[in-house]
């Protein structure tokens, strides 16, 4: 597949922006009364973890293939 330089942007910065977004989305999760019971987690914070690790993933999975896009439509 080759992608425009356009999309490579895109995608690198669809995946800076999941790592701008979902750290400061766990800060507010981690601090949210309803994450923690005593001093054990909720499944209200497990869920919420399992969901930004998936996002950081697939934002840096997308980020990665948006700079090999642009650096091979640079060497096109």
């Amino acid at each position: 597949m080759v992608l425009s330089r356009r999309w490579s942007v895109f995608l690198v910065l669809a995946g800076v922006w999941s790592w701008v977004i979902w750290p400061r989305f766990a800060a507010a999760i981690w601090a949210d009364p309803r994450s923690w019971h005593g001093s054990t987690p909720t499944s209200f914070l497990l869920v919420h973890v399992v969901l930004i690790v998936a996002s950081l993933a697939i934002g840096t999975a997308v980020g990665v293939l948006g700079l090999r896009g642009w650096r091979a439509a640079r060497n096109r």
